[in-house]
């Protein structure tokens, strides 16, 4: 076991690093990739089984005691990105697929790797988890409906085809990750560590599969769509932050849902975008997938040297695990 956490931490560590390298293998091989498409959905589903094992009732504790944050942040995050996405897609002139997988990627919930990068950073950690979890359960209904306000015009949106999908990939396995640690703590408990391992290697084929997919179309719209996802992204950590700082809250605050508010979870968009929209309109996800991990690292180090000072003390306690 103590091997195997092992691993789990250098798969944790060097994320992008893994998802960069087995993206570009993908890109100059593809055929080997190529069957491995099929396996999209039930790799998300095991992601988001593993992030239902850490979740906790004190995770939404803070919805309760707080709330104002947690809606602040989750309100700008359906609001800033999608908004951003669909000015980009006309701005940058994205063929349609593209267009409507960028504003998919921006309409999808936050990514559990952004709880890791705002406990770097020093930010407001509980309010991130809060935000990651009410974002994700909010999803089945958000997501579909902004993606047919917004990319309906590109390509036949199905709200409730998409509803479904989100139910079954998302809320059903974190649903029953909850339970079994509600019921098996111990064994849980004894795994816990093992689960980045298994997130990752999830991911990295999920990349890999799109990549080989869509070779060819990275060769005509790679450099486009990259420079979207990077501005997008970008966008999305400025605007969190001005947001927060601009209704009064903490630092502690704004560093957290500026890293929530930019950070998605870019394997739901590939999986939903691969069965609902098309295999092109999945790789501004895959894209997103790789610099989200590149561009996290680099804000968490570089507010991690900067002190935070909190209002509130019990907003920057550590709380007892941070989920991968």
């Amino acid at each position: 076991m103590k091997v195997l956490e092992a691993i789990s931490t250098i798969a944790g560590k060097y994320f992008a690093v893994w998802v960069i390298c087995v993206a570009l293998i993908a890109f100059m091989i593809p055929d080997p990739f190529l069957l491995l498409g099929g396996y999209i959905t039930i790799l998300l589903g095991i992601v988001m089984f593993g992030m239902g094992l850490t979740l906790k009732a004190v995770d939404f504790k803070v919805v309760a005691t707080k709330p104002i944050p947690v809606i602040i942040g989750v309100c700008a995050q359906f609001v800033i990105m999608p908004s951003v996405a669909f000015l980009l897609a006309y701005a940058l002139n994205l063929p349609p697929e593209l267009a409507a997988g960028l504003v998919l990627l921006g309409s999808v919930p936050g990514g559990t790797a952004s709880n890791v990068m705002v406990y770097l950073a020093k930010g407001n950690l509980p309010l991130s988890i809060a935000m990651t979890s009410l974002s994700t359960l909010i999803a089945p209904i958000a997501t579909p409906l902004i993606l047919l306000m917004l990319a309906g015009q590109w390509m036949p949106i199905n709200p409730m085809s998409m509803f479904l999908s989100i139910i079954q990939v998302i809320i059903i396995p974190i649903i029953l990750g909850i339970t079994i640690r509600k019921f098996f703590p111990a064994a849980v408990d004894k795994s816990i560590t093992v689960i980045p391992l298994i997130s990752v290697l999830a991911i990295i084929i999920i990349v890999s599969a799109v990549v080989s997919a869509n070779a060819s179309s990275i060769v005509t719209s790679g450099l486009l769509i990259f420079t979207a996802v990077i501005l997008h992204n970008s966008f999305g950590l400025l605007l969190g932050y001005l947001t927060a700082r601009l209704l009064g809250l903490d630092e502690g605050t704004r560093r957290a849902i500026s890293i929530e508010v930019g950070m998605q979870n870019s394997g739901l968009g590939v999986a939903l975008a691969t069965a609902h929209l098309g295999p092109l309109a999945a790789l501004p996800s895959v894209l997103g997938a790789v610099w989200h991990n590149i561009s996290g690292p680099i804000l968490a180090t570089f507010w991690s040297k900067k002190p935070v000072v909190e209002d509130n003390k019990k907003w920057s306690e550590k709380p007892a695990d941070v989920k991968m």
